[in-house]
């Protein structure tokens, strides 16, 4: 049945279309029975409009592809058909299109008085039948899910079961102990664990899996999909002589995934099965193709994302990758990333690229899509990022420039030109310097490239006319300031790393930023979830304190135990520049990786010692953990040594990103300080890189 919806208009309203028809105060809401998502999409107008609205006419109908829509003119009525939640997807569209409206979350949103609409005919499909992205304001609002189509995965996949799961479906608690045979082998050894990948030519976890699946879609009768996926990590794969021999045969770590996820299809001919194309298993078996029940959910994590895929190498490696699914399968999961995870509060200037890749997956039979570009309140580009990519993963053909445009006019008012301009500056900067845009990365590696001294000053200035601009509409001033803190956070990163920084100057706009912050309710720095707070705190202690006092400032160092050569050069000098590293390891830091560290301090003569102190960094993530414990001794003459102290260090799994000091306190006098530390070696069995050469990161040395 149809729902009839006809609301009294307060002044007349013209519908143009097929026909054009004046619509009279007498009009009303018109009750009928019908489906749920009729009843929605009638809500979402009654919502907005109010008693504001022509006749019209919401219809479900099956004939349409999966979430598309019609919206359309009949009988002196508007109608909107589609099925399911696509019919909300109309009613919005509606909204948007003919009414003018603008919906940014969070409740809040422009509609215009209109005293009459033109209605254009049209179907909409979209281009990809699962639409994915990241917007902070999802977790609070509902409703802008829908206003922005997308889905999750709860919406597809069988108890959320979508991505690394194989400790949620063979668990290592339960099975590790009694069948570590389950599990992976590599470096001479099973690694069960609940980070650990499986040996997938085991039969006895083929059946137990697919008890545990039957399970499952029995339990939920109304979904169809299910993702037997790797865990999270890099070369953790098994290479037992049965998997080895089918990575032989098939020229990558996919063959024996891929054999044993056709080998589930067979069981569950009417389900779909999604496993991971990720890190070690990108790369498609040369041999084995999926089954038609099996989708690919294709990561392209490694690709810089300056330009294009096809304009990069990283990028153009993968599209031999993409390539090479979209032969043999026509269900691929495209997983795009488009944020820096290390750096929310850092700009990042990709937009320009987002069109161009969304075209690339649509013509390479992409049929899925999740743009993770995580935006978090604060983020770069937090607020235009997700409109874009939800607009883009609908229809990649749509102009990028008007998309931004019409964003910006309407989110930004006055300021619109200026943050254009900012944008469009930084993104031909970034290209025009070559920057390898990465997803992990710190403001710093581009002090040089697109935010150089020079190009900072002029962001800032449009930044400024920006406020200017709309410094008598508070509601948009909080807009253009929020999206202004990337370029505050990234000055102050800069800041830390020059010696010669003036701390005064410094300060206030640390305090600046910091206000801020608490001002505009900005509570995530990155994808470990460390505080913006709590970042300004350890800035103060860690970045305006000056080196003065500490005996080893400037004082060379002799290493017995080096680095990994990657960091030798560096080493020379960063352990007592009077320079903290930051959050990022690839700044500052001297790393080892699966060793231990030996160096020694040359003071330049005897002095009193009173505190040997040394700074780490964790962050679990990228594979660096906190050493075990520092042992100190000293001596006058760099021969004879005598012990001044140990410490050891316990575990520390904490995932959030942060730093670490050891220090020994013990009272001697001597020139020569000798400092070794414990490092871990091997990631343990609870970490994603399970088995393999772990690093820890040394920065300042103090001597007090």
């Amino acid at each position: 049945m149809k729902r009839l919806i006809t609301i009294a208009l307060m002044a007349s309203c013209m519908i143009a279309g097929a026909q054009n028809v004046r619509f009279s105060t007498k009009n009303h809401i018109v009750e009928a029975s019908g489906s749920d998502s009729e009843h929605a999409a009638a809500l979402i107008l009654q919502r907005f409009l109010g008693n504001e609205k022509p006749k019209i006419i919401v219809r479900e109908i099956s004939s349409l592809p999966e979430d598309a829509f019609r919206v359309g003119v009949e009988k002196g009525a508007v109608v909107l058909e589609g099925y399911g939640k696509s019919l909300s997807y109309a009613a919005c569209d509606f909204l948007e299109q003919e009414v003018g409206m603008n919906y940014w979350g969070g409740g809040e949103y422009d509609l215009p008085k209109r005293s009459s609409v033109t209605v254009r005919p049209r179907t909409e499909v979209p281009a990809f039948r699962y639409r994915q992205c990241s917007h902070y304001l999802l977790r609070e609002d509902p409703f802008l899910r829908t206003w922005m189509r997308l889905e999750e995965p709860g919406d597809l996949f069988v108890n959320n079961l979508w991505v690394h799961t194989c400790n949620r479906l063979l668990p290592a608690s339960r099975y590790g102990k009694e069948h570590p045979e389950y599990y992976a082998f590599y470096n001479g050894k099973r690694h069960p664990g609940s980070a650990s990948q499986w040996c997938m030519s085991n039969p006895e976890v083929l059946e137990i899996v697919c008890g545990t699946l039957d399970s499952l879609f029995h339990a939920h009768p109304e979904q169809k999909m299910i993702s037997i996926s790797q865990n999270d990590g890099s070369d953790t794969y098994c290479r037992c002589p049965a998997c080895q021999a089918t990575m032989d045969e098939e020229e990558s770590p996919s063959g024996p995934i891929l054999r044993f996820i056709n080998a589930v299809a067979q069981r569950f001919p009417d389900k779909e099965i999604s496993t991971l194309a990720y890190l070690f298993s990108v790369k498609p078996p040369k041999v084995t193709k999926p089954l038609p029940n099996v989708s690919i959910m294709l990561c392209d994590i490694d690709c810089r994302r300056q330009t294009s895929l096809p304009e990069n190498p990283s990028g153009q490696e993968f599209m031999k990758y993409l390539e090479g699914w979209s032969e043999v399968c026509d269900n691929i999961f495209l997983w795009d990333y488009g944020i820096n995870f290390d750096n929310y509060l850092s700009p990042f200037p990709n937009l320009q690229t987002i069109k161009d890749n969304m075209v690339i997956f649509r013509d390479h039979g992409v049929k899925m899509h999740f743009s993770q570009i995580n935006s978090s309140r604060g983020g770069d580009m937090a607020e235009l990022r997700p409109y874009l990519v939800s607009k883009l993963m609908w229809n990649p053909s749509a102009s990028l420039d008007s998309l931004e445009r019409h964003f910006c006019e309407a989110y930004y008012g006055a300021a619109a030109n200026p943050i254009l301009n900012y944008i469009h500056t930084m993104e031909g900067a970034s290209v025009a310097t070559d920057a390898d845009l990465f997803i992990y990365e710190s403001p710093v590696t581009y002090k040089d490239g697109f935010l150089r001294h020079a190009m900072m000053k002029r962001y800032n200035v449009f930044f400024d006319e920006a406020e200017a601009a709309v410094a008598d509409d508070s509601l948009r001033l909080s807009r253009v300031r929020r999206t202004r803190l990337p370029l505050q956070y990234s000055a102050l990163e800069i800041a830390r790393t020059d010696i010669s920084r003036d701390n005064v100057a410094v300060g206030k706009d640390l305090e600046l930023f910091e206000s801020r912050i608490r001002e505009l309710g900005v509570e995530s720095l990155n994808e470990r979830h460390n505080s913006p707070l709590e970042y300004c705190a350890n800035y103060k202690k860690r970045y305006m304190t000056s080196p003065e006092g500490n005996l080893a400032h400037g004082c060379p160092v002799i290493f017995t135990a080096p680095p990994s050569k990657n960091y030798l050069e560096l080493a020379k000098k960063a352990l007592t520049d009077g320079l903290y590293g930051g959050a990022g390891f690839r700044e500052n830091w001297v790393g080892w990786e699966g060793a231990d560290a030996d160096f020694t301090v040359d003071l330049g003569s005897e002095k009193e010692i009173n505190e040997v102190r040394v700074d780490f960094l964790r962050q679990v993530g990228a594979w660096v953990l906190e050493p075990k414990g520092m042992e100190v001794s000293v001596s006058p003459d760099g021969e004879n040594y005598s012990l001044l102290g140990a410490v050891e260090n316990p575990e520390n799994r904490d995932m959030s990103i942060g730093f670490k000091e050891l220090s020994v306190e013990r009272l001697s006098h001597a020139r020569y300080v000798r400092i070794k530390i414990s490092g871990q070696k091997t990631c343990p069995e609870w970490h994603f890189g399970v088995g393999n050469p772990c690093w820890f990161f040394a920065d300042e040395v103090w001597i007090r």
